[in-house]
């Protein structure tokens, strides 16, 4: 039985840099970037947000005359504001939707996609919540959903026999749309008391200041409240609790993982500073994303974004006739 200590990040991210050192260098940044200028609006991902600030304060030191502003609306907000064309680069912790990709379309917006690193749905208790060893993706659909257990005692009899409180991202979130679909399923109806923020910072004191709540996030918020937090394993497909970590991301054992994106417009692309931004994230991801608790992307896949991103491949490997693709993220994307 798999029951570890929380996810070890030291140990993540050390492992995910040793397997990955290589991709950091499949594409090249300009030399010549100090005499750039402009600027990039970006918005969009709570979750990716850590990232490209991350690789937003790299870049000034390399392009101090292009100004970049990065807004956290959330994953939905920052497709709407791509989508009016109000951004040039939009952060993403999920595939753009169809309903989505409708709207670039009839907008006459063409993008390209661009994933940047790993990221997986980690739910989180109070460290001093014993009881809840592991959760599986039926336990956690019950917890959440409309008519679910009101108190842990209504779970297992052996709990206690206190209110349940749930935490959430924000119907905006990307990370909520991922846990809709992963975990909830189209026809279970979440429950209405749920408290919710666009800020996972939020989040994380509601959980961390409650013994009984129970909250999920990206696992870069979790990386930076790690003595504040403890992640519940999640039953993968061989019935064990499974924890996130750089080789339960790789081998896909881990249940819920997701790619994070960039959505860049095709014009803007063609600005100079647009593109050497885009070139530099690439160059950098695969380093910064340990810094901030997600897994880069391997090698392989590192390499296909970058030629795509190359070969300025515009629309969505994620939507096909209307409709989104199911399965690995490793097998969609090519």
């Amino acid at each position: 039985m798999l029951i570890p200590n929380p996810v070890t990040l030291v140990a993540f991210a050390a492992t995910a840099t040793l397997v990955l050192t290589a991709a950091s260098s499949v594409s090249q940044a300009p030399t010549d970037t100090k005499s750039l200028r402009g600027s990039i609006r970006i918005d969009g991902s709570s979750t990716v947000f850590p990232l490209t600030e991350a690789v937003t304060e790299e870049f000034a030191k390399v392009a101090p005359r292009v100004n970049v502003t990065v807004g956290v609306s959330g994953t939905g907000g920052g497709f709407k504001r791509f989508c009016h064309g109000e951004t040039a680069i939009a952060d993403a912790s999920r595939p753009i939707a169809p309903t989505e990709l409708a709207m670039t379309t009839s907008a006459k917006i063409e993008f390209v996609e661009v994933p940047i690193a790993i990221d997986t749905l980690c739910f989180v208790v109070h460290p001093k919540n014993d009881w809840l060893k592991s959760i599986s993706i039926e336990l956690a659909r019950r917890i959440f959903s409309e008519g679910g257990p009101r108190t842990w005692k209504e779970v297992d009899p052996s709990w206690p026999d206190r209110p349940i409180k749930r935490y959430s991202p924000g119907t905006d979130s990307g990370t909520f749309d991922y846990f809709k679909d992963a975990v909830m399923g189209k026809d279970v109806k979440i429950r209405t008391d749920i408290s919710v923020s666009e800020d996972d910072n939020v989040l994380v004191l509601g959980v961390a200041g409650d013994v009984d709540a129970i909250g999920f996030f990206g696992i870069a918020f979790y990386a930076e409240n790690v003595s504040r937090l403890r992640a519940v394993p999640v039953i993968g497909a061989a019935g064990t609790p499974v924890v996130p970590s750089a080789a339960t991301v790789l081998d896909e054992t881990y249940p819920l993982i997701r790619p994070l994106f960039l959505y860049v417009n095709a014009k803007d692309a063609l600005r100079a500073e647009v593109a050497a931004y885009i070139d530099f994230y690439l160059t950098k991801a695969s380093d910064l994303a340990t810094e901030v608790g997600c897994l880069p992307l391997t090698k392989d896949q590192l390499a296909k974004s970058t030629a795509n991103w190359v070969a300025r491949r515009t629309g969505t490997q994620f939507v096909k006739d209307g409709k989104r693709v199911e399965g690995k993220f490793s097998a969609i994307f090519k």
